[in-house]
């Protein structure tokens, strides 16, 4: 099997330069594409964040049917439809382009939250109620896992290739906004309302104004440009299965000089797929990256306020409100790493990651204790680090695989490294303060972070390159 398949450039369709600006049109689908990613990463974190209140109303400890559910609605949608939806929608969006998969996960994702918020209960249906949860939960998961992946592809084949990063990280700050509203809507609801009337009725709220909101993303979304890059990839396919239908090796020969008397030569032509040696060798290279930067995330996203709560006995309240506000400061300098990688290059931001996450994860786990402050500053400088690795995986992710696996092979390799190692993290930390090794929560996000560091090593720079050739050479 040849390395790599590339096509001749199809006249009409250019390769961007590397200083190409980008139409207003772009800017709207940018929108369009970040806010869905938004609104996404709300309805996800949402449930987190009411899991108990959702667990009192649907499930019954007391059932053996139920509490199996309550087991499968945890690790089902974390750990295989986030992955299988990467792979299915991943595949889909290579062959139907990236609009159709935005719009379809979307729909998935308001109906999933519609029905959640209007379910009956435990006590009202029994155990169709825990099967309707589990199944709205395994809806959304597989959407989650299409939709992470089209958008990470999406946003940097849309971005001016100078630019990459900084568009890139608007998709992180999509991710890190959606968990922020969560968090605020769920502080401001448990506030208002007594807990009584949270578990009654409370916990609906955010799911029902997120279906609201999704109507608000469809309606963006039916004017998003299709991919200028997917759009020139499907095009040089099409034309290279038109020359071999007709096996005339004379009209081969003529849309070969067309695309040359277009102002392409053998070094831009594009390249559609490559082998599958390499892109095995791609699709690990990105796990092993993604794996640190995932298990930091998730560890103090989700997991840190538990700690200082259980372990640290710090108000319920304040640590709720310190991850907040840390996270809420991290958010805003997504961008900024984004630029610098568009100026000093991807892996170094990675390294900066790293490097810092290994040398500061002891000290900041050490500082925790009950007074909020210190794990404002502790997840602050946490999550500024994640924040600096998270506004690259747009750009670095769809830089290493060419267009017509780019989606499939992120949606693959992202989802599968989030879920075996971000997903579990904050079961693995509880695990090791029962076993009562706390050090091993810092060891666990040191190792991995080595392995982001050795995975960024092996893996070429690639800041400015033209996603038409990525494969070549």
């Amino acid at each position: 099997m040849a390395d790599a398949t590339v096509r001749p450039e199809v006249p009409g369709q250019p390769t961007a330069p590397a200083t190409a600006t980008k139409s207003p049109g772009a800017l709207k689908s940018l929108a369009a594409s970040t806010t869905g990613q938004l609104f996404e990463w709300y309805e996800w974190t949402a449930y987190a964040v009411f899991a108990p209140f959702i667990a009192a109303a649907m499930f019954n400890n007391d059932n053996p049917v139920s509490a199996l559910l309550a087991t499968l609605a945890v690790f089902a949608v974390g750990f295989l439809m986030r992955p299988l939806g990467g792979i299915v929608f991943g595949r889909i969006a290579d062959v139907k382009g990236r609009k159709h998969v935005l719009i379809v996960t979307m729909l998935m994702m308001a109906a999933a939250s519609l029905l959640i918020g209007l379910l009956p209960t435990y006590g009202t249906i029994g155990v169709f109620a825990s099967a309707l949860l589990l199944l709205c939960r395994m809806v959304q998961g597989f959407a989650h896992g299409g939709e992470s992946a089209t958008a990470y592809s999406y946003v940097a084949e849309i971005a001016p290739p100078h630019r990459r990063g900084m568009w890139g990280s608007l998709v992180f700050v999509a991710i890190m906004g959606g968990t922020v509203i969560a968090y605020g809507i769920g502080g401001g609801i448990t506030e208002l309302l007594s807990e009584s009337a949270v578990g009654s009725w409370g916990w609906r709220v955010p799911f029902l104004l997120g279906a609201v909101f999704a109507l608000f993303v469809l309606y963006l979304r039916s004017g998003m440009e299709e991919s200028e890059v997917f759009d020139t990839a499907e095009a040089a396919d099409s034309a290279a299965a038109g020359g071999a239908a007709t096996g005339s090796t004379a009209a081969a020969t003529g849309s070969t000089a067309a695309a040359t008397g277009a102002g392409t030569d053998a070094g831009s032509a594009v390249v559609t797929t490559f082998s599958r040696g390499r892109l095995a060798r791609a699709i690990a290279l990105v796990v092993t990256m993604v794996s640190g930067i995932t298990v930091a995330h998730y560890t103090w996203s989700s997991y840190a306020s538990t700690f200082a709560i259980t372990q640290r006995d710090m108000d319920s309240g304040s640590a709720f409100w310190m991850i907040f506000a840390s996270q809420l400061i991290a958010l805003c300098t997504l961008p900024l790493w984004g630029l610098l990688s568009d100026h000093i290059g991807r892996r170094p931001v990675i390294f900066i990651f790293a490097v810092g996450t290994i040398v500061t994860t002891p000290f900041l786990m050490g500082m925790i204790d009950d007074r909020p402050w210190t794990l404002f500053v502790a997840s602050l400088i946490a999550m500024t680090l994640v924040a600096a690795a998270g506004s690259i995986l747009s750009s670095f992710m769809s830089e290493a695989f060419p267009t017509k696996m780019r989606t499939a092979g992120i949606g693959f390799a992202y989802s599968l490294s989030v879920a075996v190692f971000g997903g579990s993290a904050p079961y693995l930390n509880a695990q090791f303060i029962q076993w009562d090794l706390y050090w091993l929560i810092s060891a666990y996000i040191i190792v991995l972070c080595v392995c982001t560091i050795i995975a960024t090593a092996i893996m070429k720079e690639t800041r400015g390159d033209n996603l038409h050739t990525v494969g070549r050479g």
